[in-house]
């Protein structure tokens, strides 16, 4: 168990350096696996974003040296810290496992997949390109793609390092400075690599850090008259504050990547034990903490109980415990509050009728772990149903007919992600066409890479991230027009 691992990096990171909040006060951030204080880390409020805007503004001045820096040596910077990150890798996935409670393996492909998007992104650096377009004999009109200026990012805690490229990877790229605010209960992993990006040489003020807490520096983030964008990740409702602070202030951009209810549809064409690994996976992964988890499992009623059977068996066989154990497929929820209502919307589905197939409990009393859990007979008014849950909790659903499915599957307020499984191409693409999500998965489920665009429908989000689409979230378009006089 790699757990005896120095915490270097506890207090806010401005301008290049690291510093106390100017309040003076910390917070504890908590290892979820034993409910023991992991380490007190600043906690920064306006006051410190205020001083990391200014530190922001600086390095986006005109003739700064990351401004004027050519877009080439900007991508060499961002390949020097994925070569950091990937040289410290075991360090940043033990300080993940410590602070998430994600299995370790489970860490180590996060900050892999990490390294592999900010290597994407800095490929875009020197091809973010403009263009011209024709408007008459007498003049040239050209385009330029500028980058929006000082940005605010918050994200969430269930893939903290991830999350953190996720947001750095288009940002850098496109030439933008920013203020990063990690979740209350996972900030280790961004300080780390904030050290990181300084060792890779960074100018300072490009990359700030604040941990805290939503009311305080979110919103500080959200209401700031002087950053031009803010980008965010997390629940639905907070999503709501921030488009709101975002109106009230400046205007600022918002783009914002939030909760789910995905369907994941299973035809009666297929192999009921591989689509029962692929709904499995869908659900269970990181514990159930992922916005486009495969949440409602539809399953046509003809291999309905069969289905059940094997969605009760690889539950059954999930193994939960101490995520340093390599054999460890799930470790605990994240802390108090979302134990709290994990089981608190599994007693609400035994409550309204559903059938617990396997667990439906807390696992242990150390430690915010929850049994894998199955429910059959789930009906669409129930909340486990229609509420976002973001804990190990399979619904399952039973259907008959492709357009009862699709109107089913879009009866929700959400629309980040969406899967199906059938050997029908007609029926995959019909599908594809008719659900309302972002992300659509046939065969597979989770098919994310640094090069697919992501993001939702509806109250999922507005924005993609990811690919190219992921570099227009910080860029502003500007219109060159040239009166070129004819020669005599």
């Amino acid at each position: 168990m790699a757990k005896q691992i120095q915490i270097k990096y506890t207090q806010l990171f401005i301008d290049n350096e690291f510093v106390d909040a100017v309040s003076g006060r910390k917070f504890s951030t908590i290892n979820p696996a034993d409910g023991k204080v992991i380490a007190e880390i600043s906690e920064g409020d306006k006051a410190d974003v205020d001083k990391a805007v200014e530190a922001a503004k600086k390095a986006f001045s005109r003739n700064s040296k990351w401004r004027t820096m050519n877009p080439y040596f900007r991508g060499q910077l961002m390949h020097k810290l994925a070569d950091l990150v990937t040289r410290d890798l075991e360090y940043i996935a033990t300080l993940e496992t410590l602070d998430n409670g994600k299995p370790y393996t489970s860490a180590v492909e996060d900050v892999q997949a990490g390294v592999a998007t900010l290597r994407y992104y800095a490929g875009w650096c020197d091809k973010i390109l403009g263009t011209t377009i024709p408007t008459g004999d007498t003049s040239v009109t050209l385009t330029r793609k500028e980058p929006v200026g000082v940005v605010g990012q918050i994200i969430p805690w269930n893939y903290p390092f991830l999350m953190l490229i996720w947001k750095w990877g288009p940002a850098l790229a496109t030439g933008c400075t920013l203020i990063l605010k990690p979740a209350e209960q996972t900030p280790l992993s961004a300080l780390y690599t904030a050290a990181l990006a300084k060792e890779a040489g960074f100018p300072a003020g490009v990359i700030n850090v604040i941990p805290g807490y939503g009311p305080t520096a979110g919103a500080a983030i959200a209401e700031h008259p002087e950053i031009r964008k803010v980008a965010f990740t997390g629940s639905t409702e907070v999503g709501h504050s921030i488009m709101i602070a975002a109106g009230k202030s400046n205007l600022k951009r918002v783009s914002l990547e939030l909760g789910g209810k995905s369907p994941l549809v299973v035809f009666d064409d297929v192999d009921v034990k591989e689509a029962a690994e692929i709904a499995y996976n869908a659900i269970f992964v990181n514990h159930g903490q992922n916005c486009c988890a495969g949440s409602r499992t539809f399953v046509h009623s003809k291999i309905y109980d069969e289905f059940v059977k094997q969605a009760k068996q690889l539950a059954l066989n999930r193994k939960v415990g101490d995520p340093f154990d390599s054999n460890t497929e799930q470790g605990p929820q994240i802390d108090q509050e979302m134990l709290d209502k994990v089981i608190g919307l599994i007693n609400s589905g035994k409550q309204q009728g559903a059938v617990v197939e396997a667990g439906g409990s807390r696992k242990g009393s150390v430690g915010y772990f929850v049994q894998p859990t199955v429910f059959s007979n789930v009906t669409d008014d129930m909340r486990i149903a229609k509420e976002e849950i973001f804990g190990p909790v399979q619904s399952i659903l039973k259907f008959n007919t492709m357009d009862e499915v699709i109107e089913r599957a879009n009866r929700t307020n959400y629309g980040l992600a969406s899967g199906v499984i059938t050997r029908d191409i007609n029926k995959a693409l019909e599908f594809a066409k008719a659900v309302e999500a972002g992300s659509v998965w046939v065969n597979c489920y989770d098919a994310i890479t640094p090069q697919t665009p992501f993001g939702g429908f509806k109250q999922s989000g507005i924005g993609r991230e990811l690919g190219e689409e992921g570099l227009k979230e910080y860029l502003e378009t500007k219109t060159v027009s040239i009166n070129v006089a004819k020669g005599n």
